[in-house]
């Protein structure tokens, strides 16, 4: 009897470790899609609903949260040593903000969905690209323009905030030579 809990006791840590754990490696779409099919899955599904390219998501996840469910920003201290809580509301896989993520949900009537879940953080993801390329005529493959827009806010992005941000362009340049890197990866797969 003992043998059989330590079974499912074990299968339950292997089934829930994956959405909480970096996958093993991140600079490898096909690695990473066969490690994780679900994850491929989703972004297909958002690439089908929302016509946002399956590299562009992973791109912006890997970024945003290094494909860990559960991310957050990190703690703020006073005096280096005094917790005064996160650097922002940010979490999940898309680090969607909590304002933003209550926009989408009453925008998708989905009250249950969760920024841990992959499926719905790739939903966001398409819906806010959606919106962005509606509101500021950003293409969803303009993975560059899209993150800067992600990053600061549609609103943040039309005043050209981003623009004294050197560290931003940067990243934002990184996000979009990741998705051509995926694309290519993907392909060669037979993937995308």
């Amino acid at each position: 009897m003992g043998r059989y809990l330590w079974l499912a006791l074990a299968f339950m840590v292997a089934s829930c470790g994956g959405k909480f754990s970096e996958p093993r490696n991140l600079d490898n779409a096909c690695a990473l899609i066969k490690e994780r099919p679900g994850y491929y899955t989703a972004m297909r599904r958002t690439e089908r609903r929302w016509e946002v390219p399956v590299a562009v998501q992973m791109a912006i996840i890997h970024q945003e949260s290094k494909f860990v469910g559960n991310a957050r920003t990190p703690q703020r201290f006073a005096l280096g040593i005094i917790p005064l809580g996160r650097q922002s509301s940010a979490y999940g896989y898309a680090q969607a903000l909590d304002g933003t993520w209550d926009e989408y949900r009453a925008a998708s009537f989905g009250f249950g969905k969760s920024r841990d879940d992959i499926d719905d953080a790739t939903d966001f993801i398409g819906w806010y690209l959606d919106g962005t390329e509606r509101a500021l005529g950003i293409a969803k493959t303009d993975t560059r323009n899209q993150y800067l827009a992600y990053h600061e806010g549609r609103a943040g992005y039309a005043r050209g905030s981003y623009r004294s941000k050197g560290w931003l362009l940067q990243v934002a340049t990184n996000v979009a030579a990741r998705a051509q890197m995926y694309q290519a990866q993907l392909a060669s797969c037979n993937a995308g």
